[in-house]
């Protein structure tokens, strides 16, 4: 027990002993938080005796889990050979040894779902939906009730069905209670017919998996209790981005033993936009009037001048619980505060500070610069500048390697051969590589099937009796496609996926389809060999398991997890991706009133609290060097705007900060360091009398409509409008037409 608790703090010790009851760990930036969950389960094991397989730990990426199981499995088994081995830490590698449950919320939901999915009504070889293919099944739905999809946008309709069901309500539901307006009728008009075209394909979509297990919990209490008797111990991580579903999820879960620990940052909740609720966090202590809390206020990660900059953001937000994180690191540059010209200035001083960094380096490593944005727009102006000055960059966020055609086309090959009743997928296949069978042939064979209540993939079986519809040449061809399918599925049997990957492509036609003599042809080969070479890492498991556990993973996978770490190049994301890294040198551009923070948070206090901890979620994936940038004038979709300089700016205490303009020169940073950019200034209304502005103060102005108050200095005022047409704009206070409401 002496090797566990060794290497801990006091605060960490204490997380990793107290293992009886509920536990609020409320774990800052960079305090060692995954250390803390990973010895708290070796402890588990290894002093209480507590089975490893009696522990579930949840996260939420794969990424995360990655880590915490290679953590764990290093503590609990030190001197295997495996780890000499340079094997994987994956199912399939770690399948002889008893671990806990450890993965995301939507891969433990899999592996529940796998055994007790009948009891719903699926098969236990169900598909998983990915946003594309939800996004195609949705139009399908809409085209079949008669929606026109330019009035009515799928992306937006299957956005509020998500919503719908991380808050765990069903189509009936929301019928009945949330269908209050012509949109949202149309939402649950869509939703209703939308799930049952799921279950008609064997396929679950994304949010389904979590909604699915607590509905089988609810259903069936036997199914709840065997679970709660396997988990005895459970331990979720970033428990402040958790939406209503994953925290029922848990709850229920968790009801019996009540051997729960949350570790979280209420000061790093900045997914509220796809259903995470904040207040989850807050609230432990009510849901367990008797937890036990523990602050981990260390930080091992970034300088002091970075962590008491980003404690002067953050301290800002009223909704929070009260910490102060410190370090034991000395020195530490200050932060520096540049003003660009324009957007290409901006990008350009990022290139030079670069250039600098790694001048006079043979082999420069490019790997520990990140440039952060708020919109993914900013990026395209530094690709283009860094392309000029030569250096290597990747887009955490861009075109995906599942998302390429020639993946998005095998994985729907290799889910209709392991779930035939997949009809999104089998219609994507169907004509690729072509086989004459166009959209007038589909539509009749769906026509038939919606007549006869029948799958795509069951009318192949009565195909001749649609010969006086759609005619002999193309019966003969269906037949053909059904029993390549066919085939393949028997093949499958005895193949790894990697080999029914390499089947597929020859029986099918699609490697001579991609190999068509063009270069383009022959990236796209590559890119399948490159799909090969992933599932081949999938061959220890047995045949048919191999390929279910790579569609599985397929479907989990996120831009995080793709990320790989050995690529010589600068990273580039939006802030939202950034949260769980760390970089010794941060870039964060575009900071300006109406970019960052957003301009749809200027009129709402809850939202500009989350933009405030997204900045502060920014500043702390700074190990040593933070660089915080903003332009005078900045294109962006295709309007020039002359925003002012964010508020995030004027929290920065002095002492912490260098500032430099736009021309290379030392200034004094308009109202950033001086309260006098605070101070209200008089105005003058229609009527001659005078009144004071403050920051923050609604307006209207009788051209651009309603504002608040941004910033104050001299005799002009910026107001960010509510009208997106107008953005943010500074103005003349005694000539302005506005007056206060």
């Amino acid at each position: 027990m002496d090797d566990i608790l060794a290497k801990l703090n006091d605060r960490q010790k204490e997380a990793v002993t107290a293992t009886e009851g509920p536990l609020l760990v409320m774990a800052g930036a960079g305090s060692g938080k995954t250390r803390a969950l990973t010895h708290r389960i070796v402890y588990l094991v290894k002093n209480n005796g507590v089975k490893p397989w009696n522990i579930l730990a949840v996260t939420f990426t794969n990424k995360a889990a990655g880590e915490m199981l290679k953590r764990v499995f290093r503590l609990l088994h030190p001197e295997d050979a495996f780890l000499n081995e340079g094997k994987d830490f994956n199912q399939a590698n770690l399948r002889n040894y008893d671990l806990p449950a450890i993965g995301t919320f939507h891969s433990i939901c899999v592996r529940i779902l796998r055994k007790e999915a009948q009891l719903l009504g699926y098969e236990t070889g169900f598909t998983i939906y990915d946003d594309t293919d939800s996004e195609v099944l949705t139009k399908q739905v809409m085209k079949d009730l008669g929606m026109d999809s330019t009035k009515t946008n799928p992306r937006a309709v299957l956005s509020h069905i998500s919503g719908a069901k991380n808050q765990l309500i069903s189509p009936e539901d929301y019928e009945n209670k949330y269908a209050n307006n012509y949109f949202s009728e149309k939402v649950a008009q869509v939703y209703k017919i939308y799930q049952k075209r799921l279950k008609q394909n064997q396929a679950m979509d994304f949010d389904d998996l979590i909604m699915q297990v607590v509905t089988l919990f609810k259903e069936f209490p036997e199914v709840l209790a065997k679970y709660q008797e396997k988990f005895k111990y459970i331990l979720v991580d970033e428990y402040q981005d958790t939406n209503h579903a994953q925290y029922l999820l848990v709850k229920m879960l968790s009801e019996k033993y009540r051997n729960i620990c949350v570790v979280g940052d209420s000061d790093q909740s900045i997914y509220s936009w796809r259903g995470a609720n904040m207040q989850n966090i807050l609230d432990f202590e009510k849901d367990y009037p008797d937890a036990k809390v523990v602050l981990l206020e260390q930080n091992y990660r970034s300088t002091p001048v970075i962590l008491d900059a980003a404690h002067n953001v953050i301290v800002k937000n009223k909704t929070r619980k009260e910490k102060k994180m410190w370090t034991d690191k000395q020195g530490g540059g200050k932060i520096r505060v540049w003003t660009a010209r324009d957007e290409r200035d901006e990008a350009e001083m990022i290139a030079r500070e670069i250039e600098n960094h790694i001048r006079g380096h043979e082999s420069p490593d490019y790997r520990g610069f990140t440039v952060l944005y708020r919109m993914n727009a900013q990026s395209r102006v530094i690709e283009e500048v860094f392309m000029r000055y030569g250096i290597p960059y990747r887009i955490i966020g861009g075109i995906k390697f599942y998302q390429r055609k020639e993946i998005k086309d095998l994985v729907a090959y290799l889910r209709v051969i392991f779930n035939p009743q997949d009809t999104v997928s089998m219609l994507r296949i169907i004509n690729i590589p072509a086989r004459n069978i166009g959209a007038k042939t589909i539509e009749t064979i769906q026509e038939y099937s919606a007549r006869h209540q029948m799958g795509f993939w069951d009318v192949l079986e009565y195909i001749d009796e649609l010969g006086g519809e759609i005619g002999d040449t193309k019966i003969a061809v269906l037949k053909r496609f059904k029993k390549l399918i066919a085939d393949a599925r028997t093949g499958a049997a005895g193949l790894t996926v990697s080999g029914v990957i390499k089947n597929i492509i020859m029986e099918s036609g699609y490697k001579d389809f991609l190999l068509d003599g063009s270069e383009e042809g022959q990236i796209r080969y590559e890119n399948v060999l490159e799909l090969i070479s992933v599932a081949s890492k999938y061959d220890a498991l047995e045949p048919g398991i191999s390929l279910a556990t790579f569609l599985e993973e397929v479907a989990l996978i996120s831009d995080l997890d793709s990320m790989d770490e050995r690529n010589n190049a600068v990273t580039m994301m939006t802030l939202h991706g950034a949260k769980g890294l760390e970089f010794p040198c941060v870039f964060i551009c575009g900071l300006e009133e109406g970019i960052f923070p957003h301009s749809r948070s200027l009129f709402d206090p809850q939202e500009m609290e989350e933009e405030r901890r997204l900045m502060y979620v920014g500043m702390t994936r700074a190990i040593d060097d933070l660089f915080l940038l903003n332009s005078e004038h900045r294109l962006l979709y295709g309007d020039v705007k002359a925003n002012s300089p964010s508020r995030f700016l004027l929290d920065l205490p002095g002492e912490l900060v260098d500032v430099i303009g736009s021309r290379g020169r030392k200034h004094a940073f308009e109202g950033a360091f001086d309260p006098f950019g605070e101070k209200p200034i008089p105005t003058e209304v229609e009527d001659g009398v005078a009144i004071e502005l403050g920051v923050g103060d609604r307006v209207m102005h009788k051209i651009f409509g309603e504002g608040i108050v941004v910033e104050l200095v001299g005799g002009v005022v910026t107001v960010a409008f509510g009208d997106p047409k107008y953005g943010v704009k500074k103005l003349a206070v005694h000539v302005a037409p506005m007056e206060r409401i």
